[in-house]
């Protein structure tokens, strides 16, 4: 018996939020899918996750929410954690770090999931441990409940993510890189039984800079003064990819790429929040 599972893309901001709640629905729906897992690291106002973005994602139908480098920017978070354990930080920060970086699912009646969230560090300014060693007693954790686990890794470097996608090859479901917004083409089944894909893209506006107001990018690279990266609002899409995996055995039978887009332009209601940069 298979299970279907989503995992959606850096969701970024109010139009990241509003298309989940517009697309997901019907994905889910169409798709049979029985677990959605989402990065959610840029869901406030482009930056950082809220107790109000967290709430918007799970009552749009998501169940797990993972994070990345931007996880502390909102102080909330820390609660936040305490109390959802289905709001995860990377599990390689150090132990004594609010929160929790890995979980297992289980819808009501559903099948189990286990998921891991990790933060790369080749060009990412963080102070956390290798993903390499630290994913290894996640998965011996997880894989105690089941045998399906999913992770996500929030990294820089191609090269870091398709290393751990390779050192990572039959020990888990998926490996599914995260944090660069553009959806690569690289999706694949690895020898042993893994799904990968180097980023899984981003859930917002694409008439943009990977997120942000293009006209402000462009200025600062080309003035090199500090602007407000304000978020864009036009061509909306949900990107991310759908797994088929085997329930019993945790291997992956299939991996397809998702880019949907929602019709008009979506106001970003989180423009207040927006930093300067």
């Amino acid at each position: 018996m298979s299970i279907k599972i989503l995992f959606i893309g850096d969701i970024v901001g109010s139009p990241g939020r509003a298309a989940v709640k517009t697309l997901l629905p019907a994905i889910r729906k169409r798709e049979d899918i029985d677990v959605v897992i989402a990065n959610a690291e840029n869901s406030a106002g482009g930056s950082g996750i809220t107790a109000r973005t967290a709430r918007d994602l799970f009552q749009s139908g998501c169940d797990v929410l993972t994070s990345g480098d931007h996880v502390w920017r909102r102080p909330e978070i820390v609660e936040l954690l305490h109390r959802d354990a289905n709001v995860l930080r990377p599990a390689n920060f150090p132990k004594m770090t609010p929160g929790k970086g890995s979980v297992v699912f289980r819808s009501e009646m559903g099948p189990k999931v286990g998921v891991v969230c990790l933060l790369g560090r080749v060009f990412i300014d963080a102070l956390v441990e290798s993903p390499f060693k630290v994913v290894v007693d996640e998965i011996k954790a997880l894989k105690a409940e089941t045998p399906v686990v999913i992770v996500d890794i929030h990294a820089e470097a191609t090269s870091e993510k398709v290393a751990l996608g390779w050192f990572l090859d039959g020990e888990v479901s998926a490996v599914l890189g995260t944090h660069t917004h553009i959806q690569t083409a690289d999706e694949i089944i690895l020898p042993k039984g893994t799904a990968y894909i180097t980023d899984a893209g981003m859930t917002g506006p694409y008439n943009s800079v990977i997120g942000r107001n293009k006209e402000k990018i462009i200025e600062r690279f080309v003035t090199g003064m500090p602007t407000r990266f304000e978020l864009g609002t036009e061509d909306v899409q949900l990107h991310g990819v759908i797994l088929e995996v085997d329930e019993k055995t945790g291997k992956a039978l299939a991996i397809k790429r998702v880019r949907e887009k929602v019709p008009g332009v979506i106001r970003d209601e989180d423009a207040k929040d927006i930093d300067s940069q």
